[in-house]
């Protein structure tokens, strides 16, 4: 098959405009202010994992223990699908603007709180503003350029988010030792107020002036309850499936049919009822879309295993404090961050983003191959250098499903298309903890017998099942002997695991197979956005839809005539 020269392609009179250029120090101002802002909210995820046993005495709570992270991931999570049609109706910049604000608020608040309660809402308060500055960062960096160039910041955007991931730990635990865990607070109010103020002189994006109650009408509040709703309700399910509740218990069974079930309603309201849908099902219509949110999916539900499994390793069983744990796992984090940064690159310079994700995806599965041979015993340069390998093949596939998707959806859909792949992304990386743990546990379950044998009964059932990952400093208190069996079983529970996210990352490989190759260009036309431009999409697509129609009709007629009587 003939392919057409690119130059014959950007230089087409019906081609869009190249993209507009902006000096090389005004790009580097606004790409400091959002890679800031993705640092700040990819940072709260995890800052306070060191911090959380420091704040659960300070407030003599041990069940908001859990429910202080939680909040954060499930308000975000629920959130994500919202913010892209938002801004599609208000802007983008006001919108970042406004999830700037949201951040702002609830690190203020966390950072004063005064009970356990006020603590759990504002860790709520930052996630929703959190998930809106990850998610549109990628749509003002979607809009600021042409697809071919998106790459490069699409990579840089890659790496902020893995370091500031890998640092959270890291600088949680260090403000818990020397200062006050609220700091883990404050620090991003000097911050977030920083890039506020970058974003809000040096943003140059279209604006439009959407009346304020017009624009709240436009807003599919239907498909807005019902996603908040059955994600909240799915995720919660999950979250309390084997820990809060047994998993045949009727809490957690409720909350699991009904989440998915409410999720159910969602799909048809967007099919069927809203005018302006926050997931445009018409995503879903090509095969290549739905396999790049596959890769999405499952590149997600491999990668985050690495990153919550892997203190539990060096917990467990080389006997790491929370902060060395995370210090150790340093080499899978530099070593994603730098592959991600430069498959941007790579993009930018061939246009080519499939042989980037084929990559990845074939390296991933290697890497996390190698995880299966982790000992208790392993050596050091085995550990770093299994973790370096698997980081080298996470990293390019942060963004590159995402450019994937975006080169087959039109301009009017990139917005909805974005907020879709980081909700693909939150569901993966919720539902991927929770197998994650359930494989963990039942292996730790079936070594009892062992266990019991070594430590007897009462130590053998804190260090089975569902109480194993609870209870890892138990292991360095216990006699050399008792300690190397009990660091033994952890080690050969999570190399088990391991398997389970092998095939996942294989799965997602094959998957990657059936995304559509498409060269990209440097041809740019950035998205308008505001009311009139909403409406009049949505004449286009009722024109379209209408044109579908009449030549299925048309189709249909001609079939029954030439049909033989």
């Amino acid at each position: 098959m003939a392919t057409i020269p690119l130059d014959v392609v950007e230089n087409s009179p019906d081609a869009p405009p190249p993209e507009e250029q902006r000096s090389k120090a005004k790009i580097a101002i606004i790409m400091f202010a959002l890679g800031m802002a993705v640092f700040l909210a990819a940072m709260d995820i995890t800052i306070i994992t060191t911090a959380l046993p420091t704040i659960s005495e300070h407030f003599q709570s041990s069940a908001g223990y859990t429910w202080i992270g939680s909040a954060f991931n499930l308000a975000a999570a629920a959130s994500t699908p919202l913010w892209g049609k938002i801004s599609d109706i208000f802007g983008r910049k006001p919108v970042l603007l406004i999830a700037n604000v949201i951040f702002f608020v609830g690190s203020l608040i966390a950072a004063v709180a005064v009970n356990i309660g006020m603590l759990i809402v504002a860790r709520a308060i930052q996630g929703v503003g959190g998930g809106g500055l990850i998610i549109l960062v990628n749509i003002v960096i979607s809009d600021l350029f042409s697809m071919r160039s998106r790459g490069a910041y699409f990579g840089i955007i890659g790496m902020v988010w893995a370091l500031a991931s890998a640092l959270g730990p890291v600088i949680g635990g260090a403000f818990t030792e020397k200062v006050s865990w609220r700091w883990c607070f404050y620090i991003n109010l000097p911050l977030d107020g920083a890039a506020f103020l970058i974003i809000l002189l040096f943003l140059d994006i279209q604006t439009p002036r959407t009346p304020f109650w017009a624009g709240i009408q436009a807003i599919d509040w239907l498909g807005s309850f019902t996603i908040v709703g059955g994600t909240l309700m799915l995720l919660l399910g999950l979250e309390f499936g084997g820990v809060s509740f047994p998993w045949s218990s009727p809490t957690v069974i409720c909350l699991i049919v009904f989440g998915v079930v409410t999720i159910g309603i969602f799909l048809l309201i967007e099919w069927k009822v809203a005018a302006y849908p926050v997931i445009p099902l018409r995503l879903f219509s090509k095969r290549s879309n739905v396999a790049a949110l596959g890769v999405c999916f499952l590149h997600s539900f491999t990668f985050i295993s690495g990153s919550y499994y892997w203190p539990l390793y060096f917990q467990a069983v080389r006997g790491a404090t929370p902060i060395l744990s995370g210090v150790y796992i340093l080499a899978f984090a530099m070593s994603l961050s730098v592959s991600s940064a430069l498959t941007g690159v790579v993009i930018r310079k061939t246009g080519a983003y499939l042989p980037c994700i084929w990559f990845g995806m074939a390296l991933m599965t290697l890497g996390y191959g190698l995880f299966t041979n982790i000992t208790a015993n392993s050596s050091w340069a085995k550990l770093i250098l299994f973790q370096i390998v698997a980081g080298l093949g996470v990293g390019p596939n942060f963004q590159s499903p995402l450019i994937a998707l975006q080169a087959m959806v039109q301009p009017r859909d990139i917005a909805t298309a974005t907020a879709t792949f980081g909700f693909t992304r939150n569901m993966a990386t919720a539902i991927s903890i929770v197998i994650g743990s359930v494989v963990f546990q039942n292996q730790m379950q079936a070594k009892s017998s062992t266990l019991q044998e070594a430590l007897g009964p009462k130590l053998a059932a804190q260090l089975s099942g569902g109480s194993a990952g609870a209870n890892t400093e138990i292991v360095d208190a216990l006699p050399s002997q008792q300690r190397s069996v009990a660091r033994v079983a952890f080690a050969d529970s999570l190399a088990t695991m391991w398997i389970v996210y092998v095939c996942f990352s294989a799965a997602g490989l094959l998957c990657s197979f059936l995304i559509v190759k498409k060269t990209l260009t440097h041809q740019h036309e950035e998205t308008k956005t505001g009311l009139p431009q909403e409406a009049e999409r949505k004449a286009q697509r009722d024109a379209e839809n209408a044109e579908k129609s009449r030549k299925r009709a048309a189709s249909d007629v001609e079939g029954g005539a030439a049909r033989p009587e």
